[in-house]
């Protein structure tokens, strides 16, 4: 036979055997980390472990899988870095939880940080921050140290989240900054609504995320978008309790990149601060807000449905007559219904330095309590309005 192929079929051969070799090179190796030295007992310290199975996964010119079983690993605060040689791929039945002591996460920025990988998928799994004993420190005014973010994408490309848990962080529960083509689907994030600070996500100076099938209940924006964000897709979200999903808070310093290409569908709000939001604070900034669409939305007992607010200042220390820089412009809201928990449905609070321009509604029916009529008020904005818009339009 191996005489046969050498002379009469040596290239038919040669294809086989390159085909052959290609398929079994490309498939995906996985190992538990329990063979790293992992204990999944909830008492035992795994972070060692896990950044071995982290170094094994990393370093493979194979692409490889890290299984995480049933049970409770304790993980101290960790960074899994790269660029990896393959993609990676962390499949999550377990529980990863925080250690006992809240300090001990609290002093580091994040808990668990992926940074510089290209080419990361991260399947299932629940991450417990335990963040109660954090929030009791704040809310009594102790020294708490800054509290970490639960998960953090840092300048890393080409990930995708599917099916993960994550509660009760200290503070926000992911960020994604300065990362580029992000997938995060099917995700379930919860805090109580009281926790100060818990986001659900934020992104920050990324392009080309997309966010779907998700439940974000917490303590702040179920999902917030930074400066230097673009091209993101936000869809089929269930919010609530929370502070909406906002885009901001801009004018943070004066050189500041702006946010363009944003896209909201298919969203419930329920008894949240806040539905779609734009804010900044009120001080100069060269950033700007464009090409943003919210549609296909509702409403339930919200109580600011639809807002942007160019004078943003929560704790009222803010310097008086400072005029933003941060201009907001082609910003569409469409089909749009359901209920506002209070009697402004729909504010425009703009700037008179730089107005708000290019606002477009349509279709939108929001009613006060019970179907009492609701209102709208403007500043400073200018747009226009088509079919039916219920509170009428303020342009």
């Amino acid at each position: 036979m191996t005489k046969s192929c050498l002379t009469l079929q040596n290239n038919l051969c040669h294809v086989i055997l390159s085909l052959l070799l290609l398929f079994f090179t490309k498939q995906n190796v996985a190992k538990n980390v329990v063979s790293f030295g992992a204990r999944p007992n909830g008492r035992s310290d795994s972070t060692q472990a896990f950044q071995k199975a982290w170094s094994w996964a990393c370093g493979s010119a194979k692409p490889m899988t890290i299984t995480v079983p049933r049970g409770r690993f304790v993980i101290r605060p960790i960074t899994f870095t790269g660029p990896c040689r393959s993609r990676v791929t962390v499949a999550i039945k377990g529980t990863i939880v925080a250690p006992p002591d809240y300090r001990v996460l609290a002093q580091s920025n994040a808990w668990i940080m992926f940074y510089k990988v290209n080419g990361l998928t991260i399947n299932g799994g629940t991450f417990d921050a335990k963040g109660k004993a954090y929030w009791s420190c704040r809310n009594h005014n102790g020294y708490c140290y800054n509290g970490a973010r639960s998960i953090s994408l840092m300048w890393s490309n080409n990930v995708e989240m599917n099916g993960v848990t994550l509660l009760n962080s200290q503070k926000m529960h992911m960020g994604v900054n300065y990362c580029n083509n992000v997938a995060l689907k099917k995700l379930t994030i919860r805090a109580p609504s009281g926790s100060p600070n818990t986001d659900g996500i934020h992104l920050q100076s990324s392009s080309h995320v997309s966010i779907y099938d998700s439940v974000i209940k917490t303590g702040d924006d179920c999902i917030s978008i930074g400066a230097g964000t673009s091209n993101v897709w936000i869809q089929r979200i269930h919010c609530g309790p929370g502070h909406g999903i906002s885009i901001g808070s801009l004018a943070n310093e004066l050189n500041e990149e702006g946010v363009r290409n944003i896209t909201v569908t298919n969203v419930v709000f329920l008894k949240t601060q806040n539905g779609v939001r734009i804010k900044s604070w009120s001080r100069p900034s060269n950033g700007f807000v464009q090409g943003v669409t919210f549609r296909n939305i509702i409403m339930r007992q919200v109580y600011n449905p639809i807002i942007i607010d160019q004078e943003y200042c929560p704790h009222y220390q803010c310097p008086p007559h400072q005029n933003t820089g941060v201009k907001i412009r082609n910003i569409k809201y469409r089909n749009i219904k359901g209920t506002s928990a209070s009697k402004v449905a729909m504010e425009f609070k703009c700037n008179p330095s730089k107005p708000c321009e290019g606002l477009k509604l349509q279709d939108i029916k929001l009613s006060f309590k019970r179907g009492s009529p609701a209102t709208s008020h403007c500043s400073n904005a200018r747009g226009t309005s088509r079919g039916v818009v219920i509170p009428r339009s303020c342009f």
